[in-house]
């Protein structure tokens, strides 16, 4: 497992383990916890790759934690 830190500002959390993504959706006056979640696995839409690309240009310029 990895950790990469990042100063992004982003309307949702990916996480990506073992093919799927977990995706949480911030949304207005909703706490984190409360938040809606979606799982994702690549079947060949464009979504998940929207996510996979998104989630790369952070990684790609976060660092991991000193």
């Amino acid at each position: 497992m990895a950790v990469r830190l990042h100063r992004v500002t982003l309307p949702g959390s990916i996480c990506r383990a073992d093919g799927q993504l977990l995706v949480c959706q911030h949304a207005y006056d909703i706490p984190a916890g409360k938040s809606p979640v979606l799982r994702l696995r690549q079947a060949g839409g464009d979504l998940v790759g929207e996510y996979l690309d998104s989630f790369e240009r952070v990684w790609d310029a976060a660092r991991p934690p000193e």
